[in-house]
């Protein structure tokens, strides 16, 4: 089995899991051992309390630079200043990258590894060539975030995807733009944990002692709650529009979109903010809902995206109401499509509520099709071409 040298967007211990953590864990439980690098970070640091702790917790795990997390997944974290790769900064961040790479090779002893990156600034950090294979995984469209440094993203991935052997997509929009890049460029879609959320179809899951007490139907959102992805206007006169249903909001607010303001939202007496709660429990709060949500905007990052939630809502067994981005456009005969309009999205869950939703077998049997075991397989059998 090769070894795998993971270049992460996000830290393996952040509260919403994401591609990288699953795909780390299924290529693992495959027989890889996987060297999981924490997010070098594609902007620089904000001014504020989020990235400042960011920052003290990556001081705090340069302490410990290796530590195994799982069987066949140990992570590293890098001491470096984020979003800097050009001038003295980014000379000292490659020096620092590669002193923590030398360690965890000369302490792993990698046998020629496969490198998976996520990171369209790779080729800023690492040279290709001593790696048996070379995998960019695109997975979003991370220059249409706010803050992000938008043009030289856009070289650095272009640059990337000429250079890798193969280029993994999530979304129809992206396989778009990067197919022309490179011929080795393949669409792999978003899956889920389809075992872990399947759980929330059990009787004997514990309702969450935090859940509200509600009276009638339960509406759910979970993810991180960010201005720029999703419509939080519409959402809001959705909410207003409803006072006779509950709703449930679960996850970090504004931590990509410092301008996210929840206040409109928090203001109604049906509406219930949890914050994050962790990945374990995630089923219990799925459990007690009636409808799964997608308030999605139709703009320039929500086009190249595909929602992991989506099947792990499937998997839980919630109906569920999205907005009709192009990635979902063909999972319309199993959840309920709509444009981001309040008054369709009131219309299509209270159709849902009446019973107009797929039948529970057929959104089951389509969330054991897309599954991290699965699509990782499939991946693997794909590289196994170039």
């Amino acid at each position: 089995m090769a070894d795998v040298i993971l270049l992460s967007t996000a830290d393996w211990d952040h509260p919403l899991w994401t591609n990288k953590q699953h795909l780390a864990v299924s290529l693992a439980d495959a027989g890889h051992r996987v060297l999981y690098i924490d997010s070098l970070g594609v902007r620089g640091a904000r001014a504020g309390r989020a990235d400042a702790r960011r920052i003290l917790r990556r001081l705090l795990r340069s302490l410990n630079p290796l530590r195994q997390v799982r069987q066949r997944i140990w992570v590293v974290s890098p001491l470096v200043l984020p979003g800097r790769t050009t001038g003295m900064v980014g000379r000292l961040n490659r020096w620092s990258f590669g002193l923590a790479l030398f360690w965890a090779d000369w302490r792993l002893d990698l046998r020629t590894p496969l490198l998976w990156t996520f990171n369209p600034n790779t080729r800023s950090y690492l040279k290709l060539g001593r790696f048996q294979a070379t995998i960019y995984h695109c997975v979003d469209r991370i220059q249409a975030q706010p803050g992000m440094p938008s043009e030289s993203l856009e070289r650095a991935e272009q640059d990337l995807c000429g250079a890798v052997n193969a280029v993994f997509t999530t979304a129809p929009e992206l396989q778009k733009e990067l197919a022309p890049l490179n011929a080795g460029t393949h669409l792999f879609g978003n899956v889920a944990d389809a075992q872990h959320f399947g759980r929330a179809r059990s009787q004997a899951l514990l309702r969450p002692p935090d859940f509200p007490a509600i009276q009638g139907p339960c509406l759910i959102f979970i993810g991180a709650i960010d201005a720029y992805k999703l419509d939080l206007a519409m959402l809001e006169a959705l909410i207003a529009s409803t006072p006779q249903w509950t709703y449930v909001l679960i996850g970090p607010v504004g931590e990509t979109d410092p301008s996210t303001d929840v206040e409109p939202l928090a203001s109604h007496s049906h509406v219930h903010l949890l914050g994050p709660r962790p990945y374990s429990e995630l089923p219990g709060y799925l459990a007690s809902a009636d409808v799964a949500l997608l308030p999605l905007q139709l703009n320039d990052y929500t086009r190249h995206m595909y929602p992991m939630k989506f099947f792990e809502y499937l998997a839980a067994g919630c109906p569920v109401v999205a907005t009709a981005i192009p990635s979902l456009l063909d999972q319309g005969d199993v959840a309920t499509l709509c444009p981001p309009d309040a008054t369709a999205f009131q219309q299509s869950i209270a159709a849902v509520l009446k019973g107009d939703v797929p039948a529970l077998e057929q959104r089951l049997a389509r969330a054991e099709q897309f599954t991290y075991e699965r699509r990782t397989a499939s991946m693997l059998h794909c590289l196994g071409r170039h």
